[in-house]
C-alpha cells in the first residue's frame, strides 16, 4: 500500500505487454524510461496530465492507478495450453498479470459473501501412461458428476458449478487456456470471446484439456507433448463418450461426409478434427483415413471457418452473477461494483436496468 501508484503502475505496463522503453515510446518520450522506472519504484510521482496519457497509452481508467483489492493472489501450478506458434514472454507475463488482476476481484468479492458450498473438484488417482488411461479417467469423470452418455450443454458451466474458477482475458492469437491455483483453488483461464458467432467447439475444449492438467497425474517419464497429447485424448473421450462413438461412426466403412461431420459436431460440441483422432485412437479409421482427412481439412480450408455451430454460450457468469448479487444485497456499492467488474462507474451504470 505505501507503492499503490507505482505497483498498479507495473501491473498495468505487465497487462499491456510492454517494457519500460516500448511505454516510453508509446507516450512518444513525454516521459524517459528512467521516470517510468521510477515512478514503478514509488521515488517519484506522475502530475494529471502525464497520469492520463499513462492511463490512454496502457488502456486502464484513472482510477485503477489508486484502486486495489485487500489480498494479493500468486498463481501457482501453471501450465498453458498453447498453439503450434508459441506466445513470447512478454505475452506470456501479459496473460499472467492479467490472470492474477482477475482473479484477485473475483476472491475478494467472494469473500463477501462467505458460501459454505465446497467445490467438487474431480481428481483420478490411477496414473496416467497411456491413451487408455486418459480414456479410463474420462469414463470416470462421467460417472462421478453423473453426465451419463448425453452431450455436456455448456462445459464452462459445469466447470463453475462444481466450484472451478473459470474467468476469460484478452489474449493473444497464440494463447488459448491456461490453469493454475489461486489461494488454493483450482482455476482455468480462458481467451476472452468478442464475436457471437464464434464456433466454441475450441473452447470446450480446451477447458477440458485444462481440466485434465487439474485433475490427472502423468507418469513422470512422459515427455511434455506426450502429456499433452494425453490431455486431449481425455478432452476428446470426455466430449464423445467412446459407446456413442462407436455407435454413431461405425467401423469398416469407406468415406465421411461433410454434413454428417456438422451434425455430430452440433450435437456433441466437437470439431471434425477432433471427431477423426477420436475415431483413429479407437480404431475405427486407420492412419491412411486420418492421413486423407487432414490433407483435404487443410486444403477446402476449414480450418479457418469449419460448418456447423454448437449452440453454448461458453462463458463463465459466476463472478458477473456475484456482483448483481452484492449490489441487490447492499453488499457493494454501486461504485464498487465497478471497480470489480474492471470498467468505469459510467459504463456500469448503464449496465443496470432494474426489474424490481
Amino acid at each position: 500500500m505505501d507503492n499503490l501508484f507505482g505497483n498498479r503502475l507495473l501491473s498495468a505496463r505487465k497487462m499491456a505487454g510492454l517494457s519500460l522503453q516500448d511505454l516510453a515510446d508509446k507516450l512518444e518520450n513525454v516521459v524517459t524510461k528512467q521516470s517510468l522506472n521510477k515512478y514503478e519504484l514509488g521515488k517519484m510521482k506522475p502530475d494529471s496530465e502525464l497520469l492520463i496519457a499513462l492511463s490512454d497509452a496502457l488502456g486502464v481508467p484513472v482510477d485503477y492507478f489508486y484502486s486495489t483489492t485487500g489480498i494479493e493472489v500468486e498463481l501457482t501450478g501453471i501450465s498453458y495450453r498453447k498453439y503450434s506458434s508459441k506466445i513470447s514472454k512478454a505475452e506470456q507475463a501479459s496473460v499472467e498479470e492479467k490472470a492474477k488482476e482477475h482473479f484477485q476481484r473475483y476472491l475478494e468479492l467472494e469473500d463477501l459473501f462467505q458460501f459454505p458450498e465446497k467445490p467438487e473438484y474431480f481428481t483420478h488417482d490411477k496414473l496416467i501412461q497411456t491413451a487408455e488411461d486418459a480414456e479410463e479417467a474420462a469414463k470416470a469423470l462421467r460417472a462421478e458428476w453423473k453426465l451419463g452418455y448425453d452431450p455436456i450443454p455448456d462445459i464452462v458451466e459445469m466447470l463453475e458449478d462444481k466450484g472451478y474458477k473459470v474467468v476469460e482475458i484478452d489474449a493473444p492469437a497464440g494463447f488459448d487456456g491456461m490453469k493454475a491455483e489461486v489461494d488454493g483453488k483450482k482455476a482455468i483461464v480462458l481467451k476472452k470471446s468478442w464475436n457471437k458467432n464464434e464456433d466454441v467447439v475450441r473452447k470446450r475444449f480446451t477447458a477440458l484439456h485444462e481440466l485434465a492438467h487439474h485433475a490427472l497425474k502423468f507418469s513422470p517419464e512422459l515427455k511434455e507433448k506426450e502429456e499433452e497429447n494425453l490431455c486431449h485424448v481425455f478432452a476428446c473421450a470426455v466430449l464423445y463418450p467412446e459407446d456413442m462413438a462407436r455407435k454413431e461412426l461405425h467401423k469398416d466403412r469407406f468415406h465421411f461426409y461433410e454434413q454428417e461431420l456438422v451434425l455430430i459436431k452440433e450435437r456433441w460440441g466437437i470439431s471434425f478434427p477432433a471427431v477423426f483422432n477420436r475415431a483413429k485412437k479407437l480404431g475405427i479409421i486407420n492412419e491412411y483415413v486420418y492421413r486423407r482427412f487432414n490433407m483435404v481439412y487443410r486444403e477446402r480450408k476449414l480450418h479457418l471457418n469449419e460448418p456447423g455451430r454448437f449452440m453454448s454460450k461458453e462463458k463463465p457468469v459466476r463472478f458477473e452473477r456475484l456482483i448483481y448479487l452484492g449490489l441487490s444485497k447492499d453488499v457493494i456499492s454501486v461504485n464498487e461494483a465497478a471497480f470489480f467488474a474492471g470498467v468505469t462507474v459510467g459504463e456500469f451504470r448503464k449496465q443496470l436496468q432494474p426489474m424490481v
